[in-house]
């Protein structure tokens, strides 16, 4: 099972986010019960919604799209979650393929 599929907006992104990082930054594939998912590192605390805004920040600037085109989808409370990344699917499938 692959940790991204196209969807009829863009696509969809499996992550595991690990807030209080000491670096922020992506960390390639990480196995979980349902697949992989993507690992995202971020500085801030999960409190107030600011871990997830830095883990869509995160995963745009990695993109190369503009943070307000991630939003997250499920998961707002977990550490795994999915986030949508709105646009083109034929153009972000490969970004997200070599980000591993």
């Amino acid at each position: 099972m692959e940790f991204w599929r196209a969807d009829e907006t863009g696509v969809a992104v499996r992550v595991k986010v690990h807030p209080k990082a000491r670096r922020p930054g992506l960390g390639g594939l990480k196995p979980a019960a349902d697949g992989p998912r993507l690992a995202l590192a971020v500085t801030e605390a999960p409190e107030d919604g600011r871990a997830n805004r830095a883990a869509c920040a995160t995963l745009a600037a990695a993109l190369g799209v503009a943070a307000s085109a991630v939003e997250v989808a499920q998961g707002a409370t977990s550490r795994e979650k999915l986030l949508r990344v709105a646009g083109d699917a034929g153009l972000l499938g490969p970004r997200l393929e070599a980000l591993v």
